[in-house]
């Protein structure tokens, strides 16, 4: 296979004369070496491996070189494009590497894969696990993945020794899968411990002292002073304040909200409700007031944490007349950004310098014993939308956060002394997983208070020494089109992770670009899984836009549309079923039926009932997977789980000339985030301009849902398309919205 790339095309792609000519000789004798079998993704492999291709290059190089190298790549015979690939690491290479005088970072980056926590597993227990077949981390990894899906126990134990886990009583075993009424199996049975306070303990391993460094923050008014940081001990202290001051204000048991900004106090309170022995339930700084009365109500929360206003973007958006608006109970308010509040507070409301006193009040107020409970017991309330008008009360008992780091250590390769940044709130899911993941493998926790749009936080990011930063693809979209991160310096991040929607490919791009094509860990999963099904893998190569693996101890099926598992290694498109044994995973919601939702009229598989997820599930050759939406009548709105209920409820009282919507979401042709549109039929003999639709139905949605939601497209139609029960087919709905996208994207 030739590769043919002229000067002239590199100078069009936005290098310099000089810089072409440098470039172009490199370039060749990469050609000229490769094998040609494999010529496309071995030319890449060097021109990465050699750092030819620079953060500071135009996007368009990397772009015109990435696609020129792979123009005749066939994926339905060789599967996705690579770009980046783990290397293996041989007993010499150390000898030979002080010998050429390369770094030991140098090495660390080439051989990363027995540094990586799995890959230090792997080769510690494999060869007794596996046998003769055992080779290393890279070549027996998805052999090893089988091993704990087979294995669960096996596996888990040896995690549990990997992460910050102290219990106050020992379980009796890792898994008692006897009980057929619990197709999930009963977890650590006899165990007993507080989460909070392994978050909070100095450890031998992970290497955990007082003085490691917890938090580092900054505020988006303060981009320009140094970045601020909590050690352990400071943060174990202020989360024993917090816990002596809500005993002080709340029984035993209470729930209590958090509805504010992710930034250390919002981690502290979260920590201290949890260590006090109460419950939290935690919602997204950025729902209406209905909203927020939604979940007080369904959780029965007895009071809540909020802020008096939000700072994003240098505008101020209030908080606090949102949580008067939704419920009476009891507001602590905590300042956004001076020591006073900016708002007049009710009767029952406390101040949350006045809070504090309260805990000041005892004896030894930085010092607390922790509540012990069972580890099936609750502590997190979190919320995940539902095709009804409630959003699912999805229950965390302590073995959520288990799971949550353990996917984190395992494929995100969280590692004391990393520091990792993921913009997010502890309303959604990635909150509490990226507060767990850090806390219980012994990393520090990065937390940016403004807007992450702009380059106040790429310079957070550059500042704080992030190494492992989190995303949202339309995060990185927008970074990309502003060029607002141009100029700043990402090289110490080793990893990057992306979850909430489906990745753009030359976003993607992009990104890995930033800090010279390190992997970007592709996560999926939900909130009733405390983490993911599947995921990238720092010991697999990697494919923009796409997971690499299930994640480690999950196994699961994708169906026909029979209801019959696909072959594991066939190319396929259909809804993927979860094996059930998931630790950490719902086995109960509080306002519905757990059964009916999960496990209610899904097949048999090797005598596992099945559990439910939703996703549509695309597998290609070589085994990689790409999500193309949901099965259910959902769906995925800026990484917010959505009904399409709740949408066509706001647009149909938002004109009385619409007879009924249809919500659907769907994906652009070029990749990327789902698009929210809205099918509409109206009323006989009316008529209406779509465009001004669309500007009404984005203001009732955002209005009474979320401000950031928006509707891309109204499409009127005269009728809806049913089945002979009167059915919506929504599945018809979405390739007729995929039409007219993909026409409106050649225009």
């Amino acid at each position: 296979m030739e590769i043919l790339i002229q000067r002239n095309q590199l100078i069009s792609a936005g290098l310099s004369v000089e810089e072409a000519d440098i470039f172009y000789e490199t370039l060749q004798h990469i050609i000229s070496s490769a094998d040609v079998t494999r010529a496309p993704a071995e030319v890449w492999r060097e021109v990465v491996a050699r750092k030819l291709l620079k953060p500071q290059h135009p996007h368009s190089l990397h772009l015109f070189l990435f696609n020129t190298l792979y123009s005749h790549w066939d994926s339905s015979v060789l599967g996705p494009p690579l770009y980046w690939f783990p290397s293996p690491i041989v007993s010499s290479d150390l000898v030979v590497a002080l010998l050429i005088q390369i770094t030991l970072s140098d090495l660390l980056g080439r051989y990363e894969s027995c540094y990586t926590n799995l890959g230090r597993l792997m080769e510690a227990h494999c060869p007794r696990l596996l046998g003769k077949s055992y080779q290393d981390p890279i070549t027996s990894f998805s052999t090893f993945q089988k091993f704990t899906v087979d294995n669960p126990e096996i596996y888990w134990s040896l995690v549990l020794k990997e992460l910050s886990i102290w219990f106050r009583q020992p379980p009796r075993r890792i898994l008692d899968d006897t009980d057929n009424s619990k197709p999930g199996g009963v977890w650590f049975p006899g165990a007993v411990l507080n989460i909070a306070e392994c978050c909070l303990l100095p450890i031998s391993h992970p290497r955990k002292m007082d003085s490691s460094v917890a938090i580092v923050w900054r505020a988006e008014v303060a981009d320009h002073l140094p970045v601020q940081q909590l050690t352990l001990k400071q943060l174990r202290e202020q989360v024993m304040l917090v816990a002596n001051a809500l005993d002080a204000t709340f029984a035993k048991g209470d729930v209590i909200a958090i509805d504010m900004q992710m930034t250390p106090d919002a981690v502290i309170i979260y920590l201290a409700i949890i260590l006090s022995g109460r419950i939290v339930v935690s919602i997204a700084d950025s729902f209406a007031a209905k909203e927020i009365a939604t979940r007080l109500r369904i959780s029965k929360a007895k009071g809540i944490f909020t802020q008096d206003y939000i700072l994003r973007g240098g505008r101020r958006f209030p908080l606090y007349s949102r949580v008067l608006e939704a419920s009476p109970c009891i507001a602590i308010v905590v300042p956004a950004v001076e020591e006073s509040v900016d708002v007049s507070l009710r009767k029952q409301d406390i101040l949350w310098k006045d809070f504090l006193a309260r805990g000041g009040q005892t004896t030894r107020p930085h010092e607390y014993s922790p509540v012990y409970q069972p580890v099936d017991s609750i502590t997190h309330i979190l919320f995940s939308s539902g095709t009804t008008g409630d959003p699912k009360a999805v229950p965390w008992t302590q073995l959520s956060p288990i799971r949550a780091a353990a996917d984190s250590w395992a494929h995100s390769d969280v590692q004391v002394g990393d520091v990792m940044c993921w913009p997010t709130n502890l309303g959604w899911v990635v909150g509490p997983i990226l507060l767990y993941g850090c806390f219980l493998s012994g990393a520090t926790l990065a937390l940016y208070h403004g807007s992450p749009l702009g380059r106040g936080f790429g310079k957070f990011v550059q500042d704080a020494r992030v190494t492992l930063l989190g995303t949202v693809p339309s995060l990185v979209k927008t970074w990309r089109n502003t060029h607002c991160m141009d100029g700043l310096d990402w090289t110490r991040i080793r990893a990057f992770a992306s979850s909430g929607e489906a990745s753009n490919v030359d976003d993607d791009l992009w990104l890995s670009s930033r800090a010279y094509y390190k992997p970007v860990i592709e996560c999926c999963g939900g909130t009733e899984l405390a983490g993911s099904y599947v995921q990238g893998s720092l010991l697999q190569p990697q494919a923009f836009g796409t997971f690499s693996t299930p994640t480690m101890s999950t196994g699961f099926v994708i169906l026909d549309d029979c209801g019959n598992p696909y072959p594991d290694d066939q190319s396929c498109e259909g809804e993927v079923a979860l094996f059930p044994l998931l630790p950490g995973a719902t086995d109960r919601l509080l306002n519905a039926d757990h059964n009916e939702v999960y496990f209610k009229g899904m097949p048999l598989y090797k005598g596992m009932h099945l559990r439910r997820h939703g996703d549509i599930v695309k597998r290609s050759v070589g085994g990689y997977f790409v999500v193309q939406g949901r099965a259910d009548d959902t769906m995925n709105l800026g990484g917010i789980k959505t009904s399409s209920v709740e949408i066509e409820r706001a647009c149909n009282q938002a004109d009385d000339r619409v007879l009924e919507t249809a919500a659907v979401g769907a994906a652009p042709p070029q990749g990327g985030p789902e698009l929210l549109v809205v099918c509409v039929v109206l009323k006989d003999g009316i008529n209406a301009d779509p465009e001004k639709l669309r500007i009404q139905f984005s203001k009732a949605i955002q209005r009474s849902l979320n401000p950031l939601f928006k509707v891309s497209l109204v499409k009127i139609l005269p009728e809806f398309p049913r089945t002979v029960t009167n059915k919506l087919l929504r599945r018809v709905l979405r390739e007729q919205v995929k039409q007219d996208l993909s026409v409106r994207s050649r225009i």
